[in-house]
């Protein structure tokens, strides 16, 4: 919705977390002789009860569209709508928050005029009266941001897309769709960048107008693309093929990194970084915090943090990458999925060591004992104190302690930050 339409009315801003206080900063600013309020679900039951008064709302991230009456749109629809220069719009259920980082980075190591915002930490509507022509915006985007957007990205990324959130969405088939609605409304001069390991994913590129273009640790790209052969990154474009990078070289660990290094490398060609400096970004580019994130080595037990994993693929991945893992702690809040893979690849991988939070870490537990008469030896616990010990306790010298929870974190902490900040304080406490 362009800025224009907004004038002249009474506004409502429906929710109070990063992107309602954002929108209510950027409204007032650039409409000060509008009405416009705030309100938020800490404010009671009856927080909406009002909302008749109003000609709009902007509706933020997670608050259900059939609890408004009125019409609304929202934070990222007033961003796509005003912003100037481009952007990069990237989506996925897990990886993009790492591919978004890597894109940012490549683009500002060309030395582009690139910010970063959206579902990984800052609203874009914060910075956006600093873009010009010439700027670059890489924007992660949530279901719950894309289920309602009237306007696509540029470029548009779509990674893996596999069940999450369904107690939101209520169904995969919903959730898959809000994803989508990253490309819809794409035109003949966008571009749109598909995963083709995962088929929601791939089947999407009939849903755009815009050029497609494929990436893949599986297998080569049908046409353009970027994919892993032979242990080395490779870039097909405009009927020629490059070497980027041997695989080995890529800082990141995990082999399920390299999807996301694929699409990273293929968005930041586009935008025009080259290869030497997107090589550059992929040798030194650490990873995120709370994603296999290295915690420190106590009596020669290395600890990992990937308080990020909160669906059971991300931390079958994980055990894929560190394969010396003998103790896992896992498990949390129960939306829901399905935990059989997990089960198995616990039972592959060798666990020794198994120590569960509720709720998810029964459901985790039956798992695997439907998988082998020979489980690992388990331990419930409910606090990070209590698992962090038991893992100390527990696991031989020389391996690994991985904390990979394929859950969500709201029963027992704030959130994923909280839960991977507590982990890494109680294994700081075990060098005191």
């Amino acid at each position: 919705m362009k800025l224009e339409e907004l004038k002249n009315k009474k506004i409502l801003v429906v929710g109070a977390g990063i992107e309602g206080d954002a929108a209510l900063k950027y409204l007032r600013k650039h409409l000060p002789d509008s009405v416009i309020d705030v309100i938020d679900q800490k404010d009671g039951s009856m927080y909406l009860d009002k909302q008749k008064e109003y000609d709009l709302a902007v509706k933020s991230p997670g608050v259900k569209a059939e609890l408004l009456v009125i019409p609304y749109t929202t934070a990222t629809n007033i961003f796509l709508s005003n912003a100037k220069g481009k952007v990069i719009g990237i989506t996925g259920t897990k990886g993009k928050s790492t591919t978004t980082s890597l894109i940012f980075e490549m683009l500002k190591k060309q030395g582009l005029d690139v910010y970063l915002g959206g579902n990984i930490g800052q609203s874009p509507l914060d910075f956006m009266d600093t873009l010009s022509d010439q700027s670059w915006t890489v924007l992660e985007m949530s279901s719950y941001q894309l289920q309602d957007v009237k306007k696509s990205p540029h470029i548009a990324v779509l990674l893996m897309i596999v069940p999450e959130h369904l107690d939101y969405h209520l169904t995969f088939e919903n959730y898959a769709n809000a994803k989508r609605n990253l490309v819809r409304h794409q035109g003949e001069k966008d571009f749109t960048i598909v995963n083709r390991d995962y088929p929601v994913s791939n089947e999407s590129d009939i849903l755009t107008n815009g050029k497609v273009f494929t990436v893949s640790r599986e297998r080569e790209a049908v046409d353009e693309g970027c994919f892993v052969r032979d242990g080395k990154i490779w870039l097909r474009i405009a009927g020629g093929e490059a070497e980027v990078i041997d695989t080995k070289d890529i800082l990141l660990p995990g082999k399920h990194n390299f999807e996301n290094v694929c699409a990273a490398v293929m968005a930041a060609t586009l935008a025009g970084a080259s290869i030497l400096n997107i090589q550059h970004v992929l040798k030194t580019f650490k990873g995120l915090e709370h994603r296999l994130e290295f915690v420190g080595e106590v009596g020669s037990i290395r600890f990992f943090n990937d308080s990020l994993a909160t669906l059971p693929q991300a931390t079958i991945s994980a055990l894929e990458a560190l394969r010396e893992t003998e103790t896992l702690i896992t498990g949390g809040f129960d939306r829901g999925l399905d935990y059989k893979d997990l089960g198995r690849a616990i039972v592959q991988s060798g666990i020794k060591t198994l120590i569960l939070f509720p709720t998810t870490g029964a459901r985790i537990w039956k798992e695997i004992c439907e998988e082998t008469d020979n489980p690992p030896e388990k331990f419930d616990v409910t606090t990070m104190e209590q698992a962090v010990r038991i893992a100390f306790a527990e696991t031989t010298p020389g391996k690994i302690c991985l904390m990979s929870p394929a859950s969500a974190s709201f029963n027992l902490f704030k959130d994923y930050k909280d839960r991977g900040n507590q982990f890494k304080e109680e294994v700081l406490k075990l060098t005191n």
